[in-house]
């Protein structure tokens, strides 16, 4: 298996990880079809989303797979009138990630991120590798300070 960025990071930062492999499905990349693949409980596996507001750009959100992002909260947590999620076509210019493989770990840029409060009810989560095909099985609470993430309820 060939390192990802996020994990050359992880291991930089001396955070461990498992990596998680499973088939892609091209047609279902569904948050809880990987937990399905992988043979975990879809809510400690975590989505990466990418938000825009309207007064304060770009913003990171992990949620578990099940669950939907609450854009009001989000809007708060930002301090935006309104937000919304990135166009697909345009992650890959903005993050350096595609739908499907989107890190909270190794983006572009650095940008404000939040992860559900959930997060912490888990001794492990997993989130993108930053490629199809490979979860990172990590610590949330080594995650978090490292991505420099908060907590906050984010979901509906």
């Amino acid at each position: 298996m060939n390192k990802t960025n996020a994990m050359r990071q992880l291991d930089q930062a001396h955070i461990s990880y498992t990596p998680m492999t499973y088939e892609v499905d091209e047609n279902n990349l569904a948050g809880t079809h990987i937990a399905d693949e992988i043979g975990l409980p879809a809510e400690i596996v975590f989505k990466t989303l990418v938000a825009r507001g309207d007064k304060n750009g770009i913003a990171v959100f992990c949620i578990p797979a099940p669950s939907e992002l609450d854009l009001k909260a989000a809007a708060q947590l930002t301090k935006n009138k309104k937000i919304e999620l990135v166009a697909v076509k345009d992650l890959l210019s903005l993050v350096g990630y595609i739908r499907g493989a989107c890190s909270p770990i190794g983006m572009k840029k650095k940008f404000p991120a939040f992860i559900d409060e959930s997060a912490l009810l888990h001794e492990k989560i997993t989130v993108s590798a930053g490629v199809r095909g490979i979860q990172l099985l990590l610590d949330p609470r080594e995650l978090i300070p490292f991505i420099g993430a908060q907590t906050a309820s984010l979901t509906v």
